[in-house]
């Protein structure tokens, strides 16, 4: 088994030399910086080869410590997609372990190390890559919240309006939410549909309608919205779809702000696509802020390939989820915010 010792003034040149020599597959055992007097750094890079006869023939304590070592691939990654990466992590292996997997999985570089900075894994004698995980998770879980979007003090009907941009799943999730706290919860519920853009926008509501037995009703104004809210004034739920909009589309934006006014006890909640880049997912959340949303509803989370966009907005909102949806299947396919479920979706075996 081939473990060289490399020395470089970055991290980078001294990685580059090391696949040159033991090849991309190559395992960082250790990495850490040297004094050496001057005003240059000096970083060591500890690698062994990582081929299959060296790994039959170190079977046992290979084995034992391998999931702890760092691939070449993973150390090139990382600078290409986590910046530039501080000597407190490159120095401590159980961090650099952790922060690795918080990239891969989508977590923006600024809070992969302010989780990892909250948790104590940057001071010197941090502990091992285990104890630096079950901190790390810790302070993941302290930002994620959750809320109950139906929990209501009186007797008086929970009115839900759903929005965000084409395509986003409002209609299906309506239809979710509805036929669980039906045929589960036993409540009485209306739909109404704020959608005078789409030809047939109301079809696939009233359809969901018909099959739940339950009304539904077009609403173009404000006048028709409280008109349909005393209607349906017996309900213990009212769920509200709205047209999907563009969320470069201020003028439409602003037509619903008028509709779903402030006057009105109607509690707005944001649905944003995990498929989409995260780039859209957060102009979508500033652009439809007017609307004061309350929580927010990830969808699509089968269609993407991480989830870590989910964390970093809501790191950047400060605000609950309420609901993670995984498919189109009605009514399955949805399941309320939990905090570990959320946590689950980084793939980070956390």
């Amino acid at each position: 088994m081939q473990i060289k010792k490399y020395r470089a003034e970055t991290i980078n040149e001294a990685l580059i030399n090391i696949k040159k020599i033991l090849g991309p597959t190559a395992m960082i055992v250790s990495t850490k910086k040297l004094n050496n007097g001057s005003n240059k750094n000096l970083f060591e890079v500890t690698a062994m080869a990582s081929e299959d006869d060296d790994l039959h023939e170190y079977n046992s304590p290979i084995r034992e410590i391998k999931s702890e070592l760092m691939n070449i691939k993973e150390m090139i990654y990382l600078l290409g997609h986590g910046g530039s990466i501080s000597e407190s992590i490159i120095t401590n292996a159980g961090a650099l372990t952790i922060y690795t997997k918080l990239i891969r999985s989508g977590i923006h570089d600024i809070y992969a190390r302010k989780f990892l900075e909250t948790a104590g894994a940057l001071n010197p004698y941090s502990g091992d890559t285990q104890e630096i995980r079950e901190r790390t998770t810790e302070e993941i879980l302290k930002v994620i919240k959750v809320k109950d979007i139906f929990e209501t003090r009186d007797k008086q009907s929970v009115i839900s309006a759903f929005i965000g941009t084409t395509g986003v799943g409002k209609t299906t999730t309506i239809a979710k939410l509805a036929a669980q706290q039906m045929l589960m919860k036993g409540k009485k519920v209306g739909l109404i549909s704020i959608d005078n853009y789409r030809i047939g926008a109301m079809d696939q509501l009233k359809a969901y309608a018909n099959i739940l037995g339950t009304p539904c009703l077009p609403a173009f104004n404000k006048k028709d919205l409280l008109f349909a809210l005393k209607r349906m004034g017996q309900k213990d739920l009212i769920f509200i779809d709205t047209a999907g909009h563009s969320q470069y589309d201020m003028s439409r934006i602003g037509e619903l702000q008028k509709i779903i006014t402030d006057d009105l006890s109607i509690s707005t909640h944001l649905l944003l696509s995990v498929s989409t880049s995260e780039t859209e997912m957060k102009k979508a959340a500033i652009n439809f802020s007017p609307l004061k949303y309350k929580s927010y509803i990830f969808t699509k989370i089968d269609e993407a390939e991480t989830c870590g966009s989910v964390i970093n907005q809501i790191m950047e909102g400060a605000l609950p989820v309420s609901y993670l949806t995984t498919g189109q299947s009605v009514p399955d396919d949805i399941e309320k915010a939990k905090k570990e479920n959320i946590l689950g979706l980084l793939s980070m075996d956390l």
